[in-house]
C-alpha cells in the first residue's frame, strides 16, 4: 500500500509545476476542481497532513477531522470571502498540521475538529476565489477527500515513529517556507 501511494504521489509531482497558474488551475469544470488541491503544494500538503495526523493520533475517530475539514472547506469556498489573511493562514495550517503529525500530538476530537475546521475555512476561501461553479467546487471536495483518505491510510498503517516525524517535519518545513516567502504556493 505504501509503495502504491508513494508511486501515485511521485506521478503527480510534474503537475506541481503548474500549481495555481493559468486557466487549468482555475477552470469551471469538475476535473479542474478535482485537480486544484492536487496541484497547489500548500493545499496538497495540508490535505495530506490532516489525514496523516488523524490516522496517527485519532485512531477510532480518525474520520472526524477530515470530514470537518471538507465541510468547512465548502463553507469557506461558498462564503465569497477572501482577504489578506487567507494565504498566511494557509501557510500556518501547513506548519501547524505538519508539527502535530511530526509530534504525533493527540488532541481531543472536538479540539481536533475545531482546529482543522478553522484552517479549512481559509483553504475554502482561497479555493472559492480561484474556482468558479458548482462542478469545480464538487471536484475540489472530491480531490480534497481523496487526499485526506491517502493521508489517513498512511497514518493508520504507519509503524515507524521516525518516518512519521520525518513526514510531519517535512510538511512543517514547507509551512515555514511558505510563511517566510521562500517557497511559492
Amino acid at each position: 500500500m505504501l509503495k502504491r501511494l508513494s508511486l501515485a504521489v511521485l506521478t503527480m509531482l510534474p503537475t506541481l509545476a503548474l500549481a495555481h497558474g493559468g486557466e487549468a488551475a482555475h477552470g469551471h469544470d469538475l476535473l479542474s476542481g478535482f485537480m486544484h488541491p492536487l496541484t497547489g503544494l500548500d493545499h496538497l500538503a495540508a490535505m495530506l497532513a490532516v489525514g496523516l495526523w488523524s490516522g496517527l493520533t485519532l485512531r477510532r475517530r480518525a474520520w472526524l477531522a477530515p470530514l470537518v475539514f471538507v465541510a468547512l472547506l465548502l463553507l469557506g469556498a461558498v462564503s465569497g470571502l477572501h482577504g489578506p489573511a487567507v494565504e498566511p493562514m494557509i501557510a500556518v495550517s501547513v506548519l501547524v498540521l505538519g508539527l502535530l503529525a511530526a509530534m504525533r500530538q493527540a488532541l481531543a476530537p472536538l479540539l481536533s475538529g475545531a482546529l482543522v475546521g478553522g484552517f479549512a475555512l481559509f483553504h475554502g476561501m482561497a479555493h472559492g476565489a480561484e474556482l468558479v461553479g458548482a462542478a469545480a467546487l464538487c471536484g475540489m471536495l472530491v480531490g480534497t477527500a481523496l487526499l485526506h483518505v491517502a493521508g489517513l491510510a498512511l497514518g493508520l498503517r504507519m509503524r515507524s515513529a521516525l518516518v512519521a516525524r520525518l513526514l510531519g517535519g517535512a510538511i512543517a518545513l514547507l509551512g515555514l517556507g511558505l510563511l517566510s516567502g521562500m517557497v511559492a504556493a
